[in-house]
């Protein structure tokens, strides 16, 4: 073999060991999606995207949030208010959230888009679960259809914060399953239409994302076609009424909270490595990625002290989901970045959260 030959062998190889150091694994989800945000109140919006207060994402945007140190970003998109009588997604609407998959995947953005809140249809009981299955299927065959020969970078995450309307806590076995179905559902109508989604990463939700939930009823993941392609999704917004009850006086958080009075008696910091502990062990551990889809503390613009104690939270929990093996995704409704420009309205948070994942 000739010097050159030496030479161009080398750096075939080379590449190609770059090219499968950045494929989407199991092993290495974390490294390659860690921190992720959400683009909230925007697809998902009823009756219309801008509904909500935010513009039709941009390129601007999405070249923002991967520059900001952002690695993936979920998307939620409502399909309804967008289809027939009949369940069938309008061309325009496909052809737009297409669109904004582009654009954030041309940003170098791993991308995770799913059937969010959507109006509600999907209620895990008796009554509706033939028709919510059905339906989520004819979704997910035509998204599924649509997106069939995009990378293992597009992931898809089936449902949301499914539960019955309502009702909160810990859900009735009943429920529990009919949810379960939902996920073996949206695995199968996925997996049938081939192409790339034979080994894509599907994304299957606890009832309502809860932890506590997922501990008693979802420990054991839907069967599938392929090994080692699924993730799990949980959510945390704890403690309630500090997080994301604007009628609560709770604005401090944590060890550093200095008055009792305005502070939860529980939900501190030992409450988040617990939870995301019992996460690590039922998942993680396992080799099954987990998916930290929604986090955030909403800000009560009566008590600007509380400002200290959002940031604390919201890095607090960043860290403590990666070091538990969780992939964070802050969920963002347009206070962060610049929804139009790009620029950053929190720079100190961006700051803290990029801090945080470094332990």
């Amino acid at each position: 073999m000739t010097n050159l030959s030496l030479v161009l062998l080398a750096l075939c190889t080379s590449m190609q060991n770059q090219s499968d150091a950045s494929l989407l694994t199991s092993q290495n989800a974390l490294k390659l999606m860690t921190p992720g945000l959400n683009i909230g109140n925007t697809l998902e919006a009823i009756p219309k995207e801008t509904s909500w207060g935010n513009p039709e994402p941009t390129e601007a945007y999405f070249r923002a949030v991967r520059r900001a140190g952002f690695k993936s970003i979920r998307i939620p998109i409502a399909w309804t208010q967008y289809s027939d009588n009949e369940n069938n997604i309008s061309p325009q609407w496909m052809k737009h959230a297409t669109d904004v998959v582009r654009m954030a995947r041309r940003a170098d953005l791993i991308v995770m888009i799913n059937v969010h809140w959507d109006g509600g249809w999907l209620q895990p009981t008796p009554s509706k679960k033939e028709m919510a299955t059905k339906k989520l299927q004819k979704f997910w065959r035509q998204i599924a259809m649509n997106f069939r020969e995009y990378d293992e970078r597009l992931l898809f995450a089936g449902t949301n914060e499914t539960a019955v309307e309502g009702q909160y806590g810990i859900p009735a076995k009943e429920n529990a399953d009919i949810q379960n179905g939902f996920n073996q559902a949206f695995v199968d109508a996925v997996r049938a239409t081939g192409g790339k989604n034979s080994n894509r990463f599907l994304v299957v939700q606890a009832y309502a994302t809860d932890i506590d939930a997922a501990m008693k009823y979802n420990l054991a993941m839907p069967s599938d076609s392929v090994r080692n392609r699924l993730m799990m999704e949980v959510h945390y917004y704890s403690p309630y009424h500090f997080t994301i009850d604007d009628k609560s006086d709770i604005w401090q958080w944590g060890k550093s909270a200095t008055d009792p009075k305005v502070t939860d008696t529980w939900g501190n910091e030992d409450y988040v490595d617990s939870q995301f502990a019992k996460v690590k062990s039922a998942y993680v551990d396992k080799g099954i990625p987990v998916i930290l889809g929604e986090y955030c503390t909403g800000m009560k613009s009566k008590y600007p002290g509380m400002d200290r104690y959002r940031r604390l939270w919201d890095e607090y929990v960043t860290g403590s989901a990666v070091r538990h093996g969780m992939i964070p995704m802050l969920w963002d409704t347009g206070s962060i970045l610049d929804r139009t420009t790009g620029a950053q309205k929190d720079r100190e948070l961006i700051q803290g959260l990029m801090a945080s994942i470094k332990g």
